[in-house]
């Protein structure tokens, strides 16, 4: 998988929409969508990660940063959101806590 947290994942997401963000606007959006306080060392570490690993671009303005996602993020976006969309509109929604595993092994036996 191309993140390895929801965070970084959510906040790659957040950038595929606005374009490019301040980090404390990153950070209030991301702690809008979540309802909750992030701690800001935690989350500047986040970025850096993905700064590191290719999929954030980071540039100064003034005494901000500002951030966006390289070509190499918005296509883990894009993957993400493919794979997202094929579990959601190809597979029945499961209600009786049962898996497609579980179903499939059933077929089989009969």
């Amino acid at each position: 998988m191309w993140f390895q947290s929801g965070r970084r994942r959510d906040l790659c997401a957040i950038l595929y929409d606005a374009g490019e963000l301040r980090g404390q606007k990153l950070k209030t959006r991301l702690e809008a969508h979540y309802e909750t306080r992030l701690d800001p060392q935690s989350f500047y570490g986040t970025l850096d990660a993905l700064v590191s690993k290719g999929y954030l671009a980071r540039r100064t303005e003034g005494i901000a940063d500002v951030y966006e996602l390289t070509d190499r993020g918005a296509a883990g976006v894009e993957a993400h959101y493919d794979w997202l969309t094929e579990r959601v509109e190809g597979g029945e929604r499961r209600r009786d806590g049962e898996s497609a595993a579980a179903d499939a092994n059933a077929d089989a036996t009969e």
